[in-house]
């Protein structure tokens, strides 16, 4: 009856500790990183001037701060890839355009009456109908050297995101491997102390 009652009574305790286990990781993945990192200070345990994080706590802000990186890498792939297709684009319509203009030229040595799609136009009308063409080239070749330089600065700042965090993320490991490894010395000191005043 006693074993019965105790087995019941850890199992219970187990159950309310993953319960809370989930329930802060699942409330660190939805914080941002600096938000996920405040709360695991915060909550975390005192030990004179040093804090005790959970691993649990821990591991969730790596992984989090991992999809993050990943995130901003995918993200720089994409816009890559986005410049690529603008660069080819805005090539062909450069290319487009020189033969625009190389048409222009030979039409300006021809006659005044042109013969254009089966009929006869005056030369100031071809003039005006290839300029408008040229116009809407143009016209097309700002909007994707717009887009294009939009997207440069976008990658720059993607880029930018992803050191800043890197660089983040690395000065943090390193204070935290540096905290643990205060701890453990602390920790050794106090066992060798209460080894040496059980001995006493």
């Amino acid at each position: 009856m006693i074993k019965n009652t105790i087995l019941l009574f850890a199992c219970l305790i187990s159950t309310v500790l993953v319960a809370q286990e989930t329930t802060d990781t699942s409330t660190d993945k939805e914080a941002t990183i600096g938000g996920q990192y405040t709360e695991m200070i915060e909550s975390s345990n005192s030990y004179q001037d040093y804090k005790v994080i959970k691993k649990y706590k821990l591991n969730a802000f790596e992984a989090n701060l991992k999809k993050e990186i990943d995130g901003l890498n995918a993200e720089i792939e994409s816009l890559q890839s986005t410049i690529d297709n603008q660069e080819s684009q805005l090539e062909s319509i450069k290319q487009e355009l020189a033969t625009t203009q190389n048409s222009l030229a030979e039409t300006r040595s021809e006659k005044d009456s042109i013969s254009f799609l089966g009929s006869q136009m005056s030369k100031t009308g071809y003039k005006g109908l290839m300029w408008g063409i040229i116009a809407v080239l143009l016209a097309g070749l700002l909007f994707f050297f717009y887009r294009f330089r939009n997207s440069i600065a976008l990658t720059k700042e993607a880029k930018k995101k992803l050191d800043e965090t890197e660089m983040e993320f690395d000065d943090y490991r390193k204070k935290a491997l540096e905290k643990e490894q205060k701890m453990g010395r602390l920790l050794q000191d106090e066992r060798n102390k209460l080894l040496k005043s059980t001995k006493g």
